[in-house]
């Protein structure tokens, strides 16, 4: 199949359209002007046969009567015709003239009518005029349509050939912003989700590059000790206490790696998880039960989670896998930096069409200046993998919402992790 042009698609039916028109609008002004012309001699001839009726009625009919109208195209006379009751008015043509008649009731009782006949030559040579001009203006009109069609193709296509060079030539080592400025306003809202999107690579392809690095880095450091360990022990006979040293070593450093390979195979069922359908959520309900799973949890550090909300409801389509995903990691973060006996706040807050989830702890809060959404970025000295912020930031971009994470504001020290999820509600119910 051949591929089209948008630009030659465009012009060939700007041309076809603006020639229909000029073409329909040029055939309507000569019908219009050659209608105008036939009713006005028409209604001359009708005028001039009152004229001589009246003046007929009140003198003896003669010859002068039917010459009162001195006209060299027109001839006068008064005609006897069985069954005609009315004005009758033709065209016709004898030899290479063009005539007009009008037949005008003048003695009904003895079948007298006057006959009009009046020489059109003039006014078909008029008329041949005035459509060879319409001809002449209709086609001057179809070569400027044709520059037209070509001059504003180029301008309004210009837009989207901008666009398309520079996407063109854009690749994951040179990914650029298109320029507003330069584009119509018609082609902002275009420009605006391309620009996201281009983001959204940049970062992609930055996190998955330090992704790949991390983790090589992250299970080489495991094997080089355990080689420099075993090969170490291995060098003389030693007590058998050593021996389980290295062993025990090595199977906890095995452990650890086993938690870095289950935590990027979390990735991996991540990015599966953007293909699940979504489905009808009620986020209220669902942030409710996921609270009550994290209780027992909390519990371990008698650590007492509370669920907030401004409404009651709120249902909208979403995947469930990522939006716990980000639950979950905030949670889970919450609990392992909060000391004993403090609280973590789970807050639900509608604002107009959107939702924030936040979760609020009483942890020791963070270093804003770090990125902490990059892959294998660990702070607090605590123990983990570093991919959980790494997973919950993929999880809320494919959800179409913006994950943040600030300290606390409110004088109490501690971090708010916070996700808002766009999209109008397909029901809900304020309290």
């Amino acid at each position: 199949m051949n591929a089209k042009s948008i630009y030659k698609q465009f012009y060939q039916k700007l041309i076809f359209a603006t020639s229909l028109f000029i073409i329909t609008l040029s055939f309507i002004f000569y019908g219009y002007t050659k209608a105008t012309i036939y009713e006005e001699i028409k209604e001359q001839l009708l005028a001039d046969a009152k004229l001589i009726y009246k003046i007929s009625l009140n003198s003896h009919v003669n010859q002068s009567n039917f010459n009162i109208i001195t006209n060299s195209d027109i001839s006068v006379d008064l005609i006897t015709i069985k069954d005609l009751q009315s004005i009758t008015y033709k065209r016709y043509r004898k030899d290479k003239n063009f005539f007009v008649e009008l037949l005008f009731p003048f003695d009904l009782s003895n079948n007298k009518f006057i006959k009009i006949t009046k020489n059109i030559n003039s006014s078909r040579k008029m008329l041949n005029k005035i459509f060879n001009n319409i001809l002449l203006l209709s086609l001057a009109g179809l070569i400027m349509v044709v520059l037209y069609a070509f001059a504003v193709s180029k301008t309004l296509l210009k837009p989207i050939i901008q666009i398309t060079e520079k996407l063109s030539n854009m690749n994951e080592n040179f990914l650029t912003q298109i320029d507003k400025t330069t584009l119509p306003i018609e082609f902002h809202p275009l420009s605006n989700s391309i620009n996201t999107l281009t983001n959204k690579i940049q970062t992609f392809v930055k996190f998955k590059k330090e992704l790949f690095i991390g983790a090589a880095h992250e299970l080489k450091t495991p094997l080089a000790v355990m080689k420099l360990k075993s090969e170490i022990t291995l060098r003389k006979t030693r007590e058998i206490e050593k021996y389980e040293e290295t062993l025990n070593l090595t199977i906890s450093e095995i452990d650890a790696m086993n938690k870095m390979i289950s935590s990027i195979l979390d990735i991996g069922r991540a990015e599966g998880a953007q293909f699940e359908k979504p489905l009808a959520i009620d986020i209220i309900a669902f942030i409710q039960k996921k609270a009550n799973d994290y209780r027992m949890l909390s519990a371990q550090k008698n650590i007492v989670i509370t669920l907030t909300s401004n409404v009651n409801r709120y249902t909208t389509f979403l995947q469930p896998t990522l939006l716990t995903q980000i639950l979950q990691n905030f949670v889970q973060n919450a609990i392992k930096f909060t000391p004993e006996e403090k609280s973590i706040n789970i807050n639900a807050q509608r604002v107009n069409d959107t939702i924030v989830i936040s979760v609020t702890d009483e942890g020791t809060g963070i270093n804003e200046d770090i990125d902490l959404f990059a892959p294998f970025k660990r702070v607090g000295g605590e123990a983990g993998a570093g991919l959980g912020l790494f997973l919950a930031k993929n999880a809320a971009d494919t959800l179409g919402g913006k994950i943040t994470l600030k300290n606390r504001t409110d004088g109490i020290q501690g971090t708010v992790a916070s996700v808002t999820l766009f999209g109008a509600p397909t029901c809900d119910l304020k309290k």
